[in-house]
Order: structure tokens, then sequence, then C-alpha cells
């Protein structure tokens, strides 16, 4: 699936702190239905890729820093290293057991590269504030 639960509540974050103010990780998870556990999960590696980042003490909590129209979903599933492959065959370096045996090409393989070339175009095509669109 390409929409994980972990992208799923990635989303929901960054729809929550899309306004660029500082807020409560407890409220944001209350006002998202985001579990806690998960939310500093996907708060580490939203900072890890520039996109938010979390603020220590008193007034702490956390903040969006990247423009969502600059952001696709593209990049929010790397950030969340969400595995985009429809088959594991479309992987650089993939030995295939199948071509090894058999000594030729697969075909199968060149329409499912043609397949997910399409995705990630589709995917990189879609910023975040055009896929919150109204919720922001």
């Amino acid at each position: 699936m390409l929409i994980t639960r972990e992208v799923d509540y990635a989303l929901r974050l960054v729809r929550a702190l899309a306004d660029g103010q500082v807020h409560k990780m407890e409220r944001l998870c209350e006002e998202e239905m985001i579990p806690q556990q998960f939310a500093y999960k996907i708060l580490k590696k939203l900072s890890k890729a520039s996109l938010a980042e979390s603020l220590r003490g008193r007034e702490g909590g956390c903040r969006m820093t990247a423009d969502l129209e600059h952001v696709t979903l593209y990049d929010l599933m790397n950030a969340m290293e969400a595995d985009r492959r429809i088959n594991a065959c479309t992987c650089d370096g993939y030995q295939c057991e199948w071509v090894t045996a058999k000594g030729c090409y697969c075909g199968v393989n060149r329409k499912l590269r043609e397949i997910q070339a399409k995705m990630d175009e589709e995917l990189k095509a879609h910023t975040l504030a055009s896929l919150l669109g109204d919720d922001l």
C-alpha cells in the first residue's frame, strides 16, 4: 500500500502545522487523532527532512518549516521512508530469480518499471498545499 498509516498520520500532522505556528504535540495528537508514539516518530522524520522542527523548553512544541507549495507527496513519502515500489523487482540492483534461472529478459519487469515511473511522476505532481487544499 502506498499511503501507509504513517504517511496518513504525517499528512494529518502537516495539516495541523501548516500555519507555521508553534503547536504543542499533545494537543496536535488529540486534534488530529494521532497516537503520540507515532507523532514523535513522524516529527523526527519531518525534522530530518527539514520539513518541520521541534522546539524545546517551556514554550516549546513543533512547527512546520517548509513551504508546502514546494513539498510534494513524493517528498513526504520519502521523508517517512515509505515504500513506493509497485514490486521489489523495480528497485535498482534487484536480482530476479526468474531472470537468473531463465537467462532471458523479463517483459513484466519492463511494464512494471513504466507503471512505477508514472506513479512517481504523479506523486511528484501534487504539492502538499494542493493536496490539503481546503483543509489549510
